[in-house]
C-alpha cells in the first residue's frame, strides 16, 4: 500500500515516491539554541520522529538531518542579558535540547550540523548566488534580490506585490527593496564575527538551512519539515535561494506541523506562555507527553491543557493495563 503525504507546496495529498529506491532523505529545521525547549517544539520533533519511524517500519532507510542555529540575533541578545559568552550559551542550551529529546524517546538525527561549523560552506553558497546575479552587497550586508526569483511564493502563496504594499526600507538598512532578505550580516561592535569577501560578519538565518541541507542530502531530497510558522518567510526564502543557486527543484515534499495552543494563542517564547519540556517532564512520564501530542493529527492545532494531559495519562494507563 502506497504512502501518501500532504505536501504543503501543492496543498494536496500525494503518493510518496523517494528520489532513491528504498531511501528517504529528510531535513527538519532544528532549534535556535538560546533558551530551554518548550513542548510546542516537542510536538514538531515528536511528529517527525513518528514519520521517520514509520518509513523505517515500511522498510526504508532514512537519512535524517537536523540543524542547530548556534549563532543568531536571539543568542547574542540573551548572552548580552546574562553576561555569558554567546558560544557557551548556545552550547549549553544545545546540550539541554539533546537531553530533552532523549527523555522524550526521539531518535537522534543522523547528522546535527551547526551553523558555526559551516561558515565556509555558507560563504561559498552566497558567492554562487552573487555570481548568478541573485545576491548583491549593501552597506550592512549581502542581500537576496527576491524579484529576480520568478517562483517566489510557491510554498506560502504570498505574492511579492503584497509584500511591497506599505513596506519600506528602514533607515540604516542597505537593501534595495523592502522584500529582500539578508544572506550575510556585517558585524556590529562586540558581536561574534567571521571573515568573508564582504567584510567581517555572520550568516543570515535562511541561508544556513539551504547550505547545510544540500551539503548532507544533495541538491534535491525527499522531505523538508518544520512547524507551520516556518512556512513564511523561512522556508519560502530557503526555496528561493536554493533553487536560484542550483537551477532545479530542491525539495519533493514539504511537511509542517500545526501550532500548540495555550488559551487560543500559539505557545511561544515571545508571548511568554510556554511550558518547557523540562517542566512538563517533572510532572508527567515522557510517554504521556508523546501520547498527548500524537492524539491529534500533526497538522491540526492542539490545545495544551492540564485536563488534556491528565486524559492522555489515563489513556496510557488503560493501554498498558490492557496489554
Amino acid at each position: 500500500m502506497a504512502i501518501r503525504i500532504y505536501n504543503t507546496q501543492t496543498r494536496q495529498k500525494e503518493e510518496f515516491r523517494s528520489l532513491r529506491e528504498g531511501e528517504v532523505r529528510m531535513y527538519v529545521c532544528g532549534p535556535t539554541v538560546y533558551d530551554y525547549t518548550h513542548i510546542g517544539h516537542a510536538r514538531t520533533y515528536i511528529a517527525f520522529d513518528v514519520v521517520r519511524r514509520y518509513f523505517e517500519h515500511k522498510g526504508y532507510t532514512v537519512m535524517m538531518v537536523m540543524n542547530f542555529t548556534d549563532i543568531d540575533d536571539k543568542i547574542i541578545r540573551r548572552a548580552n542579558e546574562t553576561g555569558e559568552n554567546p558560544r557557551e550559551l548556545a552550547e549549553k542550551f544545545l546540550r539541554y535540547f539533546l537531553e530533552d529529546m532523549g527523555a522524550l524517546k526521539v531518535k537522534p538525527a543522523d547528522i546535527y550540523p551547526r551553523v558555526t561549523e559551516h561558515i565556509g560552506d555558507i560563504i561559498d553558497f552566497i558567492g554562487r548566488l552573487e555570481e548568478k546575479g541573485y545576491a548583491y552587497e549593501g552597506s550592512d550586508g549581502v542581500y537576496f534580490e527576491v524579484r529576480k526569483f520568478k517562483d517566489y511564493g510557491k510554498l506560502s502563496g504570498i505574492k511579492v506585490e503584497d509584500l511591497v504594499k506599505g513596506a519600506r526600507v528602514e533607515p540604516g538598512e542597505g537593501k534595495r527593496n523592502p522584500e529582500d532578505f539578508a544572506l550575510w550580516k556585517k558585524a556590529k561592535p562586540g558581536e561574534p564575527k567571521w571573515g568573508s569577501p564582504w567584510g567581517e560578519g555572520r550568516p543570515g538565518w535562511h541561508i544556513e538551512c539551504s547550505t547545510m541541507s544540500t551539503k548532507y542530502l544533495g541538491e534535491s531530497f525527499d522531505i523538508h519539515g518544520g512547524g507551520n510558522d516556518l512556512i513564511f518567510p523561512h522556508h519560502e526564502n530557503e526555496i528561493a535561494q536554493t533553487e536560484a543557486c542550483t537551477g532545479h527543484e530542491w525539495v519533493r515534499y514539504w511537511m509542517h506541523t500545526g501550532f500548540l495552543m495555550v488559551n487560543g494563542e500559539k505557545m511561544s517564547k515571545s508571548l511568554g506562555n510556554f511550558i518547557t519540556i523540562r517542566e512538563a517532564l517533572e510532572r508527567y512520564d515522557p510517554e504521556v507527553i508523546r501520547l498527548f501530542v500524537l492524539q491529534r493529527h500533526y497538522r491540526s492545532p492542539l490545545d495544551y491543557t492540564e485536563e488534556g494531559m491528565e486524559h492522555a495519562k489515563n489513556n496510557l494507563e488503560r493501554l498498558y493495563n490492557t496489554l
